[in-house]
């Protein structure tokens, strides 16, 4: 194995054993003695690739947001001509396997909350992008960003073990989120304003009556 590749794989393994720490243990555990012990690389290996915690930290937001990112576009290319509102139901089935995927981005996130908030900045302007999509393309939006805070919600609320409800119950809302049929005004489209009349033809209306 050639270096570059045994350094990638290193990083890769870090990076989980990161992840295995801050939701088995809480973002407070994370370190790199416990990193090192997770993943049976030695401390100095790690500074190797991350010179302090929050390296380690950016790298793991990028990591997930990466996947996650990911799996919106198989979404998208695999259901968006069937969805009256696409951008909103990919948002939902994305939410929706990170609270099923026991290693998700909110555990990265809720460890850089902790270590440092500017790490998010990144993620506030992505999850600002994708609310303009889902703004523009819906019939009603209110609605439409109420589906997109409650997925968001199941999935923190789980997250934090605030959540009272059954995973099966959990899956039986995303269900409903994402069934279009549930929500009437998803299914209609947005109608186009009607351009004004100017004046004179206004007139010629009129006296044509």
């Amino acid at each position: 194995m050639d270096n570059p590749t045994r350094s990638e794989r290193s990083r890769r393994a870090a990076l989980q054993a990161a992840l295995t720490i801050v939701a088995r243990d809480g973002p407070g555990q994370l370190t790199f003695d416990a990193i090192a012990r997770e993943s049976g690389i030695s401390k100095g290996g790690l500074m190797h690739q991350f010179r302090t915690k929050g390296d380690v930290l950016k790298a793991l937001l990028e990591h997930e947001i990466e996947y996650f990112e990911n799996f919106a576009r198989n979404y998208l290319a695999a259901n968006g001509e069937t969805k009256a509102e696409p951008h909103l139901a990919a948002e939902i089935a994305t939410m929706r396997e990170a609270m099923d995927n026991p290693h998700s981005a909110g555990f990265s996130i809720l460890a850089a909350l902790v270590e440092d908030p500017s790490l998010l900045s990144a993620t506030r302007e992505n999850t600002a992008q994708k609310v303009k999509h889902i703004k523009a393309e819906a019939a009603d939006p209110d609605t439409a960003l109420l589906r997109w805070a409650a997925a968001r919600g199941l999935v923190f609320t789980a997250l934090l073990g605030l959540c009272p409800l059954s995973e099966k119950e959990r899956g039986r809302l995303f269900d409903r989120l994402l069934d279009e049929d549930q929500w009437p005004q998803s299914a209609e489209p947005k109608k186009k304003p009607r351009a004004a009349r100017s004046p004179r033809n206004a007139r010629s209306s009129a006296q044509s009556s």
